[in-house]
């Protein structure tokens, strides 16, 4: 269907509209109009993504003299494809709804050299890191040049060819999901990946990863010239301050400094190697060692620190490195400081500097400083001033490419040092340098680590607020949706959130505060080990795995809380007679072990046997799976997922916020829960087609104060009576929910309620909103 939204004709891809995705798209298209930004939390299942894609798009063609680039932040491939594939959706139904030549149109997603590569020996490496450093094996341009000598030495074909096509490496309109870009490039012989890094530029719409924005390393390569009148879509960015902020902090732990000394060791025998061998044995062909007495190529590489960093730019796109963690442009136009000119000079300053953190870590205490002192520190024990550290990371990457270095995830211990040592010598205020000698949850096992802790999630999405003209913050989970303003210091033009218009209550959330027997269940810290509580939890998941049919899911406050209650579980002899109804499955840290516990877990739903999934709040089922249809009838979330409080780098960070945004420690421990918490329950309502129970097992949720910070298409269906259940009580309720879930439904039942919006519904909500202006 097409309809007019006020001056825009919107092309949607299905024949029917929720309401709340047209108010959704009207909010949008107002953000748009203001050229600002905007705050939108949208009920799970409400058909979001779709929305969002065909305003934006909409817009763009309403306006071909200068239509605004989209880009599409998510935070995972699996997110990336779903909606390419709805792009796919969408530009099909308008090339069939625009009479004459259908718009030139682009859109791919982009993501790391291991999901788009396509030369087989560059894909036999088994980590990204490791991917990345083979294919620098094949195509640093000092490689070539001597490929081009020796017609035995290895290349990569693919980029060969695609760099032999020069300007004519396009690719055609449409739409290109990753494994799109892959046959592509198969079939032209062209690689993917740099394909892909090139024609982002030219896309009308680019969808990757946050970190392509936030991650100032990545984004100074991937991201700088995006146009300002691009609009910036950050899709369930519930957690988005928690990714800013790891994007600009490092932790360095001793093994991080002995690999940091290999790295330097093996540059200073590079450096000083007065007589090297001509050539060595790589693979299959002879490889010209560069001669690191070679005095044209030091000499060349100092007159280009005498002149400042701004050459970065004019690398090969092969040769491109990461970005500076931190640096602005105007700072990489100053000379990089004599002191640290020298190959040799830089080497020494670097080895101080891990000396320096090694004699930090040999502590038994908990330290905690500001960088301004640590600097200070620094600069009077060693010798190394600020500008000098600010400059690490950049001085590390021009020596790396005089060398000719191409193991890059050998050396990635010293770029770990290099960017500590930047974003220290950059920042004095929004960071904390916390060392500690061990764990605070396993004392007795010694760990040192030194972590330098952003506390200020503004510095790394400020540059994106103040580049792009308008930025769209969206998900499921934003309430309280008044504290995002705050925690990353922007003003938006739109602050809404909407609720979801139902045929039928298919949606059930409880509060359940006590077992059976009548005792309070909570996983407060003086509580969660009582025998009482844990066979509360235990008799209430046996309950409902014997009343429930299907996928059950059970979220955890911890993996160390999951563990231990398991275990008590299994000593009671709960879990075998839970395991009498449905088969259990079980979240570890381990990626690959989960990755087949929920392959199993789907089995499981789809034969009819049932299942139950323990997970944990804040892992990464939590983040990015779904349990729609019968794989999540049922989803049980144990406590309250607080963070571990005692956390140093927590403790400093309330402290930052309290003193520089007024927000109280209470109020943004709640409110970091709760957004978990709705992350965790919305997991198993993913249409309105759907239908699934929520249990909050603990009594908290049943104060106001705790509960009214869950979303508000969640408290819609929180009944007074649903606010303080027992097990039987919960167990009661369960039933008759599934009951009346059975019986068969009409679209526009519920006595004629409609919550589909048709073209004509469309066009008289236009003409009552033009009278209304």
């Amino acid at each position: 269907m097409k309809f007019q939204l006020e001056d825009i004709t919107v092309y949607f891809p299905y024949s029917h509209i929720y309401p709340e995705q047209y108010a959704y798209m009207l909010d949008m298209k107002r953000a748009l109009d203001a050229k600002g930004h905007c705050l939108l939390e949208m009920p799970t299942g409400t058909g979001k993504t779709i929305a969002l894609l065909s305003l934006i798009i909409s817009y763009a063609l309403s306006r071909p003299s200068s239509p605004p680039k989209l880009i599409y932040c998510t935070r995972t491939v699996h997110e990336m494809e779903k909606t390419l594939a709805e792009l796919k959706l969408l530009y099909s139904h308008i090339q069939t709804h625009i009479s004459g030549a259908s718009p030139q149109f682009l859109a791919l997603g982009l993501s790391s050299r291991k999901n788009l590569c396509v030369n087989p020996r560059v894909l036999s490496a088994e980590s990204r890191d490791s991917v990345d450093a083979s294919c620098r094996k094949l195509t640093a341009s000092w490689v070539r040049a001597l490929a081009a000598e020796n017609p035995n030495a290895l290349t990569c074909e693919f980029f060969e060819k695609y760099d032999k096509a020069g300007a004519g490496a396009m690719l055609p309109p449409g739409v290109y999901t990753l494994q799109d870009l892959r046959t592509f490039g198969k079939e032209k012989g062209w690689c993917p990946y740099y394909l892909a890094r090139h024609m982002i530029q030219y896309a009308n719409v680019v969808v990757y990863s946050y970190q392509y924005l936030l991650d100032p390393k990545v984004a100074g390569i991937i991201s700088k010239e995006m146009q300002r009148e691009s609009v910036v879509v950050f899709d369930e960015a519930h957690n988005i301050d928690n990714v800013c902020i790891e994007a600009l902090s490092v932790s360095v732990r001793q093994q991080t400094l002995e690999g940091a000394t290999r790295n330097l060791n093996k540059m200073t025998r590079e450096i000083e190697r007065l007589v090297v061998d001509t050539t060595r044995l790589t693979g299959s062909y002879h490889f010209q060692r560069f001669k690191a007495t070679d005095a044209g190529r030091l000499r060349a590489e100092y007159n280009r620190l005498v002149e400042g960093l701004a050459q970065r730019g004019n690398l090969p796109i092969s040769d491109t490195w990461l970005a500076n963690p931190a640096l602005p442009d105007d700072i990489l136009k100053e000379a990089v400081p004599g002191n640290i000119r020298r190959a040799e000079h830089f080497v020494s300053v670097l080895q101080r500097l891990v000396q320096y953190l090694k004699g930090r870590l040999q502590t038994e205490n908990v330290e905690t400083e500001s960088p301004v002192g640590f600097v200070a520190s620094l600069n009077s024990q060693v010798g190394i001033d600020q500008k000098m550290l600010k400059f690490c990371y950049d001085r590390l990457h021009s020596l790396m490419l005089t060398l000719e270095i191409t193991d890059t995830d050998e050396f990635l211990y010293i770029q770990t040092v290099c960017n500590f040592a930047t974003l220290v010598g950059t920042y004095t205020r929004g960071f904390s340098i916390i060392i500690e000698p061990f764990d605070e949850r396993m004392p007795h096992i010694p760990d040192p680590v030194l972590q330098l802790s952003c506390h200020d999630a503004s510095l790394a999405i400020q540059p994106v607020f103040q580049r792009f003209q308008s930025v769209v913050i969206t998900s499921g989970t934003l309430s309280p949706i008044d504290l995002y303003p705050r925690l990353l210091n922007f003003n938006p033009v739109i602050s809404r959130s909407f609720t979801m218009s139902l045929t039928r209550d298919c949606i059930c959330p409880m509060v359940l505060t006590r077992g059976s027997d009548q005792l309070p269940v909570s996983t407060k810290f003086d509580m969660r080990s009582d025998p009482g509580v844990v066979r509360n939890y235990g008799r209430l998941l046996l309950e409902m795995v014997a009343a429930v049919p299907d996928g059950i899911v059970c979220f955890f406050v911890s993996y160390s809380y999951m563990d231990g209650i398991v275990n008590s579980w299994n000593e009671m002899g709960i879990l075998q007679e839970v395991m009498q109804h449905k088969l259990v499955f079980i979240e570890t840290q381990d990626v690959v072990e989960t990755t087949l516990a929920l392959d199993n877990y789907r089995t499981a739903c789809d034969c009819g046997r049932g299942a139950v999934f323990f997970s944990v709040a804040r892992g990464k089922v939590a983040e990015g799976i779904d349990f729609d249809r019968h794989y999540g009838r049922l989803v049980i979330m144990f406590g309250v997922p607080f963070q571990y409080t005692l956390s140093r780098i927590l403790l400093a960070r309330l402290e930052y916020l309290r003193e520089t945004f007024q927000i109280k420690e209470g109020d943004f421990l709640t409110f970091d829960a709760l957004r978990q918490a709705a992350q965790c329950v919305g997991r198993v309502i993913r249409s309105k087609a759907d239908y699934g129970m929520m249990i909050f097992a603990d009594k908290r949720y049943s104060r106001h104060d705790k509960r009214s910070k869950l979303p508000g298409w969640i408290l819609s269906h929180l009944r007074e009576a649903h606010l303080n259940l027992s097990t039987d009580m919960a167990l009661h309720i369960a039933r008759d929910f599934l009951r009346k879930m059975a019986q068969p439904y009409d679209k526009a039942g519920n006595g004629g309620k409609k919550t589909l919006l048709s073209e004509d519904d469309l066009k008289r909500m236009g003409e009552s909103i033009a009278d209304m202006f």
